[in-house]
C-alpha cells in the first residue's frame, strides 16, 4: 500500500542582496563624516602626546614652584610677626618677583597644553629656543648641564611658533633628562642657512640610543626610556612621534644621529623665511 506524501514545500534561505548603492551626495557626505571623525581623533592624540610631554615634566616644575613659593611664605610669616617696614617691604619685593616668574610659567604651561590651531608665517627662531627652554621652567645649569646656544637673531623660519616651541620643548626634556644620569654633560644648540632651508640641530652628551632603537624612535609607542620611574608606569614613546608629526605639517624634516663619541643630535630641516 503506497502512503500519500502531501507535498510540503522545501525551507530555502533567501538569496542575500547587496545594499542600495550610494549615490555620490551620500558618499561624499560619508566620506566628510569620517573625514570630520578622524580629525576629531588625531586632535584629542596630539593633545594627549603634548600632555605626556608635560607630565614628564611635573616634577621638575612642582619642585622650581615650590623653591619660587617658599621664601614668599617665610617672608610673609615673618613680616607678620613684626613691625619692621623695611621687612614688609622686602617681603613684598619677593612676593611680586617670584609671582611674576610663577605667572609666566604657568603662560608656558597653558601654552604647551593648548590645542589652539596653527598660523604659518614668518618666526624668530631663537625667539622659539628661548620660549623652550623657559619652557622646562628650571635653569639647566642646576642639573650640570652647559648650555651652548649659536641662533642668530635674524634666522628665521616658516612656521607656526607654538608648534616649533612644542618640538624643541620635548627635544630639550628629552636632553635633560639623558644627561641626568650622568649628571650633567653639554647642550649645543646650532642653527644655519642652507639655501631655501634652515638646519637647526639640538645636541646633547647623554648616553647613546642604542643601534637597534635608534630607526624607530619617531614611531608611536616607541620609547628610549624606562616604563616605569620610582615603581610608577610611565607613558612613553609619544613625545618624538609627535615631534615629526608636528614638523612635518611646518613642511620640516627632522632626523636623528647617536653613538658614544658625539652624542645624541637631532636635526631639524626648516623652510627659511627668508629664501
Amino acid at each position: 500500500m503506497t502512503r500519500n506524501r502531501s507535498a510540503t514545500p522545501t525551507s530555502q534561505s533567501a538569496p542575500l542582496q547587496s545594499p542600495p548603492p550610494l549615490d555620490g551626495d551620500a558618499v561624499e557626505a560619508r566620506l566628510a563624516e569620517l573625514t570630520g571623525q578622524f580629525e576629531l581623533l588625531r586632535s584629542q592624540v596630539r593633545q594627549a602626546q603634548q600632555l605626556a610631554g608635560l607630565g614628564t615634566a611635573a616634577a621638575t616644575i612642582a619642585h622650581e614652584v615650590n623653591n619660587l613659593l617658599t621664601p614668599i611664605l617665610s617672608y610673609a610669616e615673618y613680616a607678620e610677626s613684626t613691625d619692621d617696614v623695611a621687612l614688609m617691604k622686602k617681603t613684598i619685593s619677593v612676593t611680586l618677583k617670584n609671582t611674576r616668574i610663577l605667572v609666566r610659567m604657568s603662560e608656558r604651561i597653558l601654552e604647551l597644553s593648548s590645542a589652539t590651531p596653527p598660523t604659518h608665517e614668518a618666526v624668530c627662531l631663537r625667539r622659539v629656543v628661548d620660549d623652550a627652554l623657559e619652557s622646562l621652567c628650571r635653569d639647566l645649569s642646576k642639573d650640570g648641564v652647559d648650555v651652548m646656544i649659536d641662533v642668530a637673531e635674524s634666522i628665521t623660519v616658516w612656521g607656526d611658533h607654538l608648534q616649533l616651541q612644542q618640538v624643541l620643548f620635548n627635544l630639550l626634556l628629552n636632553a635633560r633628562e639623558a644627561m641626568a644620569a650622568q649628571h650633567g654633560g653639554r647642550l649645543v644648540i646650532k642653527a644655519s642657512r642652507e639655501a631655501d632651508f634652515v638646519e637647526l640641530t639640538i645636541n646633547n652628551t647623554g648616553p647613546a640610543i642604542p643601534p637597534d632603537v635608534l630607526p624607530t624612535i619617531f614611531e608611536m609607542l616607541r620609547s628610549t626610556k624606562p616604563t616605569e620611574r620610582s615603581g610608577r608606569k610611565r607613558c612613553g614613546g609619544l613625545g618624538l612621534a609627535l615631534c615629526k608629526d608636528l614638523i612635518s605639517e611646518n613642511g620640516g624634516t627632522i632626523t636623528a644621529t647617536s653613538d658614544n663619541e658625539h652624542g645624541t643630535t637631532f636635526t631639524l630641516r626648516l623652510r627659511s623665511a627668508s629664501a
